[in-house]
Formats: C-alpha cells, sequence, structure tokens
C-alpha cells in the first residue's frame, strides 16, 4: 500500500515538474562573414527604431530556411521578412523547431559580441551600440590566418584542430575577446602556456593557446579573476607540445585562439565538448580593436572601456 502510494506521488510530481528540455549536443557553425557582417549593419542600423532587428533572430531564420547554411541571399530574404512582421509563431511545427535550434545555438556563439558599451573620449565617457567585443590580438599589430579549424593534428594523438590560428609576431599583446572569468591559466602539454575565460553568461568558453615563453601573461592575472573586453591578458608565443612547463615546440609564432559552446555544465572537460569554426567571427572582429601602449615598461589601455549591458545587470 505504501509503494503504491509513493508511486502515486512520484506520478504526480513529475506531471507538476516541468519536463527539461535535453541540452544541445552539436552546433556546425558555418555562417559566413558576409552574412555576420550584413546582419550586424542591420541590427546597429534599427537600433533606435520602433522596428529592432535582432543579428540573431535575423540569421536563425537565415539557417532555417537553408540547413544552417545562411548564404548572404538568405540572410537579406530573413530580414525582409522581419521588416514585414514575420512571427516565429506562425512556423510549422519543423521550421519552428529548427528556427528555435538555431536561435538557441546562435545565441549561444554571439550572444555577447554586440550591444551598449562607452569609450572615453575627451576625458568623457561616450556610450554606443554595436560591437562591443574586441578582436584577439592588440591594435597596430599585424597577424595572418585562414580557416584551419578541422585540419588534422598529432602530437600526442590524432585529433581535430578545434579553433583558429592567427599568424604574428613574438610578444604581440592578445586581449580577452569578451569580459568573463579566468576559468583554467597556467601550463598544458598541448597549448603551452594558455588562457581560458568563461563569459559572464557562461554560454562561451575562449581558449588562447601558446603564450609567450619567460613572460605569457598580463602583469597581475589570476586565475578566477574578472576581466573586461578587451583587457590586455598575454602575449603571443609558441610554447607548447611538451609536457616539461616553458617550452617552446611549436615551429610558428601564433595564437590559438578557440570558442567552445556550452549548453549544459556536463559538456565541459569531456569527449563531448562542442568548439565552433570562429574563422568569420575573427574576420568580424577584425574592425573592432583594443589599443594599448607601454608607459614607463608597463601596458595601459590607451581607452578606457565600459560594457553598459553588464552594468545595467549589476556584473
Amino acid at each position: 500500500m505504501k509503494r503504491r502510494f509513493f508511486l502515486c506521488v512520484l506520478l504526480i510530481v513529475s506531471m507538476v515538474l516541468p519536463v527539461r528540455a535535453e541540452p544541445i549536443k552539436w552546433v556546425d557553425f558555418g555562417v559566413p562573414y558576409a552574412s555576420l557582417k550584413y546582419a550586424l549593419d542591420q541590427d546597429v542600423a534599427t537600433f533606435d527604431q520602433e522596428q529592432h532587428l535582432g543579428w540573431i533572430e535575423i540569421l536563425a531564420l537565415a539557417a532555417a530556411n537553408t540547413g544552417g547554411k545562411c548564404p548572404l541571399t538568405s540572410v537579406k530574404k530573413a530580414t525582409e521578412s522581419w521588416k514585414k512582421g514575420f512571427d516565429p509563431t506562425d512556423l510549422s511545427d519543423g521550421m519552428k523547431k529548427a528556427y528555435n535550434y538555431y536561435h538557441e545555438a546562435y545565441t549561444a556563439a554571439l550572444g555577447g559580441l554586440v550591444g551598449s558599451y562607452a569609450i572615453e573620449k575627451d576625458g568623457q565617457m561616450e556610450a554606443h551600440y554595436g560591437l562591443k567585443a574586441f578582436s584577439p590580438v592588440a591594435a597596430g599589430y599585424g597577424y595572418s590566418h585562414c580557416d584551419d579549424f578541422g585540419v588534422s593534428r598529432s602530437f600526442g594523438f590524432h585529433r581535430k584542430h578545434l579553433g583558429n590560428d592567427l599568424m604574428g609576431g613574438l610578444g604581440t599583446p592578445i586581449v580577452a575577446v569578451e569580459g568573463g572569468v579566468v576559468e583554467a591559466m597556467g601550463w598544458n602539454r598541448y597549448g603551452g602556456w594558455r588562457i581560458g575565460i568563461r563569459s559572464f553568461d557562461n554560454k562561451r568558453y575562449y581558449y588562447y593557446a601558446h603564450l609567450q615563453k619567460d613572460h605569457p601573461f598580463a602583469d597581475g592575472l589570476n586565475e578566477g579573476d574578472l576581466v573586461q573586453a578587451g583587457q590586455l591578458i598575454g602575449f603571443m608565443g609558441r610554447t607548447g607540445y611538451s609536457d616539461k612547463e616553458n617550452v617552446n615546440n611549436i615551429e610558428t609564432v601564433h595564437l590559438h585562439f578557440g570558442m567552445e559552446l556550452v549548453f549544459d555544465e556536463s559538456q565541459k572537460e569531456c569527449n563531448s565538448e562542442i568548439w565552433i569554426d570562429v574563422y568569420n567571427i575573427v574576420r568580424l572582429l577584425s574592425s573592432h580593436r583594443a589599443s594599448y601602449k607601454k608607459v614607463d615598461g608597463k601596458w595601459e589601455r590607451m581607452y578606457p572601456y565600459v560594457d553598459l549591458d553588464l552594468q545595467e545587470l549589476g556584473a
């Protein structure tokens, strides 16, 4: 009798409690640069208008219509649909499911890159809306890169390259693309001196690897610290591929930059991590770079920056 009563209670509770949706397990992020740029421009241009066109909403609709390919033609078509009053609830069940998937996936990948921020000019903080994340390479320092995501790697074990390599000069200042918390810092046999930063919404884990021998990190930076977008975090090098610390075993000076999406904490530090191709995101960020100068041997940011969205949230 007691067992039957207990089972009835469990059944009632299961009917009352909301069903937890399974987290996204894979994202094949293949949005072209031209599509990212066009959607971003529409977002910024309509920010102060009654009908603000969010770039993630535009891209999600374009992706739902093309199976994630997002060519520029589909992005332009999706933009026109939103301008004409498109309502996602009017979609068929299959299309609605696709739209919701891409909206969640693209929010995870792009959610912290656009918004409101302020920079100092002539002693005054000026508010802006637009691309608020930064290129990982500081302004004034050249670099080259190509879409090398998925290329084979063999050190340690046969695996795929899960990031984008930015080739540059030894000691080039590296900055945080987005604000967040320093979650990992130190030596890794594959990445050498590296830093891992988790975004404040916990959706993005940024990985910066192969930092400079002897002086890899910005002075005073520690694991657990809060950093803001564009903050100096380290210097480009070629460390890694060694169990011994502080060894240059990488042939070419470069930054390995990666982004992992985290929809559930069980996806961290496991065999089912979700790393996406950031090549076109890096291209987009190249238009927004943090400026630094050395004063009395210390690096100083030339233009103070405030993330107004985080300020509103009390972060």
